[in-house]
């Protein structure tokens, strides 16, 4: 099975400075880190990409944290993305509850500790990588049995021991009555007759020119 690629996490602030800050911080060979400067944009690379993680400032210009935050939940491919919101807001009771309120799992208060913040961002991204795994051994399996329904399509098996007469040679089908063997075999499988004589039918039917048909077909009997 192939591993889900890098972790992306989403890291929002309108100062270049902040942003910079955090990507230091994150620096991993096991995560993608993409900036946005403004909600707008985080917004529009939330729909483009699959985030382990939304690291988000509440105070920005046009719309804050918050307004960004509660435009996430409301889209049915960004509602389920874990965000959590880096402020130098205060931890209020007022200030947390209209954070979660609007879709937050988490908080990180400036200055922030990196110790901390390095803690969440990996287990966050290991939720995010389990479930990758989850979804792709499920997409797996959907194809390997999509796989062998359209075996079991092409191929059906005959099963079991089937009455067939000793002289005449017809197969007594699942209703009881006596069936000729090809029409048997054609309505319980997908394969095809193609007609021929063996060497043996050639010499009891056609005696008169058996040697001759043997020779020419190079059958020895």
């Amino acid at each position: 099975m192939v591993e889900p690629a890098k972790q992306k996490v989403l890291i929002v602030d309108d100062r270049p400075e902040n942003l910079l800050a955090l990507e230091n911080l994150l620096d991993s060979d096991t995560l993608e880190i993409i900036r946005a400067n403004s909600g707008n944009e985080a917004l529009g690379l939330s729909l483009e990409h699959d985030f382990a993680l939304v690291l988000l400032d509440v105070q920005m210009p046009d719309i804050d944290g918050f307004e960004t935050a509660e435009l996430m939940r409301g889209c049915e491919k960004t509602k389920n993305i874990p965000i959590i919101f880096v402020t130098a807001i205060s931890n209020e009771d007022e200030h947390v509850f209209k954070g979660y309120e609007s879709g937050a799992v988490d908080y990180l208060y400036k200055p922030i500790v990196p110790f901390i913040l390095q803690s969440k961002v990996r287990a966050f991204c290991e939720l995010h990588r389990q479930r990758s795994i989850i979804q792709l051994q499920v997409k797996e399996i959907e194809e390997q049995n999509e796989a062998l329904q359209k075996q079991l399509k092409e191929i059906k098996v005959l099963r079991g021991l089937l009455p067939i007469c000793a002289s005449c040679k017809k197969i007594r089908n699942d209703g009881g009555y006596w069936d000729v063997m090809e029409n048997y075999i054609r309505e319980n499988s997908e394969a095809d007759f193609s007609h021929s004589i063996c060497p043996d039918c050639v010499k009891k039917l056609y005696p008169q020119i058996s040697d001759q048909v043997v020779t020419e077909n190079g059958a020895g009997g």
